[in-house]
């Protein structure tokens, strides 16, 4: 995986994570809001519902107006306020953000407006209802005491209950605080309770309902839902994506199927299938070039093969009408070098083959590349009578010889060069052996005609013949220089044709690497 598709990738989670926690941020302030203007609006409701039913709340709760701002306005104070006329008109309680706390209102039963003011809610309207609580059973009648805890738990949205037992107290912090204040506010879990302590002294535990939570498992519910939505939406895109590259390349598959060798993937840098699309690519092309080369060599092995099949049979013909031992020996012999001349042909041809369609399984090993180019010029030497075969190899050269390959098809690449080479020569033939740390290299320089620069390259493609001294004539069947290019390919290397400085004519080069990697397989 290369580093720039992983960082575009990465980038691109990073944006989806920050446009989750945006989404999420958002929804959870703007919802909240909400939410927590119904909750101050319910948790106040029975307070201000219970001072709305009483004559007047202001004097018989006297402690109300300074403590918690309670106040009474008209109808006509509400005129700037139309949405909370509005509201109050339908019976409603009404809570307004104002400053740090909130505002509650309320209709009277003589139709004026009831006004609370409280900084903390949660707080404040614990203390409100404790006090309100406590006035309420301090002015019972011991008899009615539970009655009376029963109607303002039920009126007040509270539990109301007296302590039974020494269990139930609380610790010594809440117990001081109640000798001093006649009540104390402590905390159960997230709920607030209220430890009042009644003129008779008796001990009253009053139970707050929930304080507000903006983590209440409907908005975990929510950010679930839009998170496992988001991730959803931006798997559903990303499987869109590659699904529709990965069909792009299915769609050229079926049209190389159907014959059209040209269709080629459209590769875009930088996606998921860039890779697959670029070896799709050179797949097609490998294939529509073995199906080319097949066509020219079905092409080409048909004409080779003519020839000497023509002069076997003509040959036929001639022992069939021979008159003396003497022109049946000849015939016999011409169709004897006929024979091998196909042979030789047939193993050309399948070795260009093999080569050309995925090549062998190379089995690299270490071998004297020096001591493969004595071998072939010795053997050359002996089959080409009056042409001088060289063989260079500088000591530098001798101490890196030993190099990485298959001995016996590099021996097969040397051996078509030189040969070819003392084909044409006039007299004179070099092999330069170059050897270095990383590269191996062999030069065959002869001293013929040499080849006119811009066929240079036709004479590696397969039965290619040129119309100079290069020709039939000379001997050969148009594959030698295709075999050795295919060889040096499967070797990691090239090979290439240019003018011999030192000979004049021909210099046929073969370069590849010294050592491949223990892994590498060909």
């Amino acid at each position: 995986m290369s580093l720039k598709f992983f960082l575009k990738i990465y980038a691109r989670l990073l944006a989806i994570t920050a446009a989750v926690l945006v989404l999420c941020v958002l929804l959870f302030n703007g919802i909240n809001s909400v939410r927590g203007q119904y909750w101050h609006e319910q948790a106040a409701e029975p307070l201000m519902r219970w001072l709305a039913a009483v004559p007047d709340p202001a004097r018989q709760y006297h402690w109300m107006p300074s403590l918690f701002g309670l106040h009474t306005l008209l109808p006509e104070q509400l005129q700037d306020a139309p949405v909370l006329a509005e509201r109050l008109a339908y019976g409603q309680v009404v809570a307004e953000p104002a400053g740090t706390g909130y505002r509650f209102f309320v209709r009277a039963g003589d139709g004026s407006i009831l006004g609370l003011a409280l900084e903390q809610t949660y707080p404040e309207l614990t203390r409100a209802l404790a006090l309100l609580v406590r006035w309420h059973l301090d002015t019972a009648n011991p008899q009615q005491l539970n009655h009376v805890s029963e109607e303002l738990g039920q009126s007040l949205n509270v539990s109301i209950g007296p302590l039974q037992s020494a269990d139930q107290l609380p610790d010594q912090a809440v117990l001081q605080d109640l000798g001093d204040r006649g009540f104390s506010v402590f905390h159960e879990g997230r709920r607030a309770s209220v430890l009042l302590r009644l003129s008779e002294g008796d001990l009253v535990r009053m139970t707050m309902p929930a304080p507000f939570n903006p983590w209440g498992w409907p908005m975990l519910v929510l950010l679930a839902a839009v998170i496992g939505g988001v991730l959803a939406l931006g798997l559903y895109l990303g499987l869109r994506f590659v699904d529709g590259r990965l069909r792009k390349v299915e769609a050229v598959a079926v049209r190389i199927a159907r014959g059209e060798m040209g269709a080629r993937v459209e590769s875009e840098a930088g996606t998921l299938v860039s890779r697959l699309a670029s070896s799709f690519n050179g797949m097609a092309e490998h294939i529509q070039r073995l199906v080319q080369v097949q066509r020219e060599m079905i092409h080409a092995v048909s004409h080779e093969l003519r020839t000497p099949v023509a002069r076997i049979r003509f040959g036929v013909q001639m022992i069939e009408s021979a008159s003396s031992p003497e022109t049946m020996e000849k015939q016999l012999s011409g169709i004897d070098g006929d024979i091998q001349e196909l042979d030789e042909l047939i193993d050309e041809i399948l070795t260009y083959a093999r080569l050309e369609q995925g090549g062998p399984v190379f089995s690299l090993r270490e071998g004297s590349v020096t001591d493969i180019a004595r071998q072939v010029v010795e053997e050359q030497r002996q089959i080409r009578e009056g042409i001088n075969i060289e063989c260079r190899i500088d000591k530098a050269s001798e101490r890196w010889a030993l190099a990485d390959m298959e001995p016996r098809y590099i021996h097969r690449a040397i051996q078509n060069l030189v040969g070819n080479a003392a084909r044409y020569a006039d007299s004179r033939v070099v092999v330069n052996c170059q050897l270095d740390e990383n590269t191996c290299r062999i030069d065959v320089e002869d001293d013929g005609p040499g080849i006119p620069e811009q066929d240079w390259e036709k004479v590696f493609t397969a039965f290619a013949r040129l119309d100079d001294s290069r020709t039939r004539t000379s001997g050969g069947y148009g594959l030698g220089l295709s075999i050795v290019r295919r060889i040096l390919y499967w070797h990691g290397g090239q090979a290439f044709l240019g003018r011999s400085d030192e000979l004049g004519g021909a210099r046929f080069s073969l370069v590849w690497p010294r050592r491949k990697p223990v892994d590498s397989v060909l």
